[in-house]
């Protein structure tokens, strides 16, 4: 008789898959018209547009988000303090972050804000970063791992000696990211390794 593992509903990977699962039960709304809410937690992004380079995704994602192209956290004030116990009621994290990618889209010619939907759920603040890690994990979304920095906050006066982010090279239009220095890689290279992730993806449902 083989010996069955017991279950542990406690195990990091099992709160990560319900995590995980809670966020894709949520319906699928459209970023370009945020209306504000309460909550921080975790987000998904998704892209059904005419980028060509993005034309596998786009076309994975229809009728509805399968695959992110990206996957954030939002934390209540204080947390990185270490003084958030509890999500306050009164929070607008999720809502305050996704607006900021919103406004990072609009900015972009060659994205529409109609092309993007999202999927956001709230979460007890200890969870938060458990939850982002696992939905990352499960579908490597695109301008996480492969076109960095749409996440970019504007550097620091004193910070413009650094790199362009991925992103802003492949999608101009942010006004800050034009005072940064060069990116590590040229957009051609970009548009290169954008392809590769394109070729290994298929419908993750």
């Amino acid at each position: 008789m083989e010996d069955e593992a017991i279950f542990n509903p406690l195990d990091k990977r099992n709160l990560g898959k319900s995590v995980v699962d809670a966020l894709l039960q949520k319906p699928e709304k459209p970023l370009g018209s945020l209306k504000k809410f309460p909550g921080a937690g975790v987000y998904a992004i998704y892209y059904r547009g005419g980028f060509a380079p993005y034309s596998v995704l786009s076309g994975i994602n229809e009728p509805q988000g399968n695959i992110p192209i990206y996957v954030g956290k939002a934390v209540p004030t204080g947390s990185r303090k270490g003084t958030a116990l509890d999500i306050p009621l009164d929070s607008t994290a999720l809502w305050r972050r996704l607006q900021e990618h919103a406004e990072s889209i609009k900015y972009v010619e060659t994205l529409d804000i109609a092309d993007f939907t999202y999927r956001s759920l709230t979460v007890d603040d200890v969870w938060i970063p458990l939850g982002e890690s696992f939905v990352i994990q499960k579908y490597r979304p695109l301008w996480n791992l492969v076109v960095e920095g749409f996440g970019n906050h504007t550097p620091g006066a004193a910070r413009f000696s650094g790199k362009r982010p991925l992103w802003d090279e492949l999608h101009p239009g942010r006004p800050w990211a034009a005072n940064c220095q060069p990116p590590r890689h040229s957009r051609e290279e970009i548009l290169r390794r954008v392809a590769t992730f394109m070729e290994s993806i298929s419908p993750i449902l």
